[in-house]
């Protein structure tokens, strides 16, 4: 019985590295990255390289698991 709960507590922590996101600040325009072991999800605000265009700025979200991505709706 003791070993059961030290296997829950071993994976409750486990679990929680898993999925809990560290966010980091990109210095190219105000983009925010919330990388975790198994996810990430960029707020991506950025300059557009090309400065002809209507929009000085490329917003959207993009959406990685397991490092493919599933979601990107970046212009």
């Amino acid at each position: 019985m003791k070993n059961k709960k030290i296997l829950v507590w071993i994976l409750a922590i486990a679990l929680i590295v898993l999925l809990i996101p560290v966010p980091m600040r990109l210095k190219d325009g105000g983009t925010v990255v919330y990388k975790s072991v198994l996810y990430s999800i960029e707020d991506v605000h950025r300059l557009n390289p090309d400065m002809e265009s209507v929009a000085q700025y490329s917003e959207g979200t993009v959406i990685k698991i397991l490092g493919m991505e599933i979601f990107n709706n970046v212009d």
